[in-house]
C-alpha cells in the first residue's frame, strides 16, 4: 500500500530523517508541518474531505473532485489550488492527483507549558 504519513516535526525530526535517507534507509512517504497551526490552516476540514475523496482514486478533474465531495466546482478549485501549493496535491495531465492509498496522521498533543 502507497501510504502517506503528515506529521508534525521539528527542522531537526526532518533532517534526521533526511540524512537516514541519504544513508539508503527507507523512510516511506512522509509530509511534515511545522507545527499544528499550520498543519490546521493547510488541512481544513473541506481540504481533509478532498483528500479522502482523491486516495486512491487515480488521476481526477477539479469537476469530479467536486462532484465526489457533493461541493461547488470553484469552491474545490481553491482548495485543490492551495494543497498544490502546500505540495500535497499534483498535476496529473488535465487533471490533480493525490497519489496515495493511505494516509497516516502522526502527531502528539502534550499539556501546555
Amino acid at each position: 500500500m502507497n501510504t502517506i504519513t503528515l506529521s508534525v516535526a521539528s527542522r531537526e525530526d526532518v533532517n534526521r530523517r533526511a540524512l537516514a535517507a541519504f544513508e539508503g534507509k527507507q523512510q516511506g512517504a512522509h509530509f511534515s508541518f511545522a507545527s499544528t497551526d499550520l498543519l490546521w490552516q493547510t488541512l481544513t476540514r473541506k481540504r481533509w474531505e478532498l483528500l479522502q475523496a482523491m486516495t486512491g482514486q487515480g488521476a481526477m478533474s477539479i469537476r469530479e473532485a467536486a462532484r465526489r465531495v457533493g461541493r461547488d466546482m470553484k469552491a474545490v478549485h481553491g482548495d485543490v489550488h492551495a494543497l498544490m501549493k502546500a505540495g500535497l496535491i499534483d498535476r496529473a495531465g488535465r487533471g490533480v492527483i493525490f497519489p496515495y492509498d493511505a494516509v497516516h496522521v502522526d502527531f502528539m498533543l502534550t499539556k501546555a507549558a
